[in-house]
This record gives structure tokens, C-alpha cells and sequence, in this order.
């Protein structure tokens, strides 16, 4: 799918190279690579959200679901990541959104997954599932089962636009 005229005016904006991707599953992952691990065991097409600045920008070209950790106990401050700010600063990355998955530590008590829930709160879409830490086997199965299930056409018709 080629990009569109917004995210081509982005680029000429901000003169940063950027990725375009249509994946319907796109990732943040640490250094620690947990998320990486758990997108893997999906075997679905991802895109990952840039780790370091000097990567390429992701721009998505179409809906997706966005799939992040939380970090960081600090009472929920700063539990979305610069990385992921940057992401959702795209216009076509918030227009495309249509829902979150969290990964999280339960040790956090209410901040379990509150990343998830802030970005879902901020752009209007739903939190699909959460899970702990790296997952489990049912969770990467009951994931891949949702994504399939969304994905549908009967699906997409109770979708925003």
C-alpha cells in the first residue's frame, strides 16, 4: 500500500527517514525483548516500533492493533515509553489505531498495564487483553484467537471507521 500524502508531508517535516507498514499487529519491545518473544510465538506478520532514534520512524497504512508493555512501577508515571509517544505522534498512527494489548507485571497492583489503558483512554479504541510479563501459552493462544476473531469482516463492521 503506498503512503499517504499526510505521512509523506511528515517526512518532509521532519526529515527523518521513515518505514511504512501494513501489518495489523505492531509491537513496542525493550532491550529485554519479552514483547519480541511474545509477538513471535503469535507467527503473525508484526511491524516493531523503532527501539533506538537513529532507526527509521514506523508509519502504519493501515488499521492495526498495537501491542505494548508498561515499565516502570513509579505509580504509573512514565509507563508509556518516549519511543512509543513518538509512534502515536504520527497522525496516521492514531487514525489507524483500533485497539491495545497490554503486557504487564501484577506487581504494580492498579498500574498493571496502565500503558495500555492510557493509550486505548487517549485514542478512543479498547483494550483487547492483557497479559503478565512474557505470557503464557494460553495467553499467546487466546491472542492470536482474538487478533483472527477481529480481523474478520463481521468484525470490522463494528469498528470506528
Amino acid at each position: 500500500m503506498p503512503p499517504t500524502a499526510l505521512a509523506d508531508r511528515q517526512y518532509a517535516e521532519a526529515h527523518e527517514p521513515l518505514v511504512f507498514t501494513d501489518s495489523k499487529l505492531v509491537f513496542f519491545s525493550s532491550v529485554s525483548e519479552n514483547t519480541a518473544r511474545f509477538v513471535e510465538k503469535l507467527q503473525m506478520d508484526s511491524a516493531r516500533i523503532p527501539l533506538h532514534a537513529h532507526e527509521p520512524k514506523l508509519i502504519t497504512t493501515a488499521p492495526y492493533i498495537l501491542l505494548i508493555p508498561t515499565y516502570g512501577g513509579e505509580r504509573g508515571k512514565r509507563s508509556i515509553l518516549p519511543q512509543i509517544m513518538k509512534f502515536l505522534g504520527y497522525e496516521e498512527n492514531r487514525k489507524n489505531l483500533r485497539g491495545v494489548i497490554g503486557a504487564g507485571n501484577t506487581n504494580f497492583g492498579e498500574f498493571y498495564c496502565i500503558a495500555a489503558k492510557r493509550i486505548a483512554e487517549k485514542c478512543n479504541v479498547p483494550v483487547l487483553y492483557t497479559f503478565e510479563l512474557m505470557g503464557t501459552p494460553e495467553d499467546v493462544l487466546r491472542v492470536r484467537e482474538g487478533l483472527e476473531t477481529f480481523w474478520t469482516p463481521a468484525s470490522q463492521k463494528q469498528q470506528k471507521p
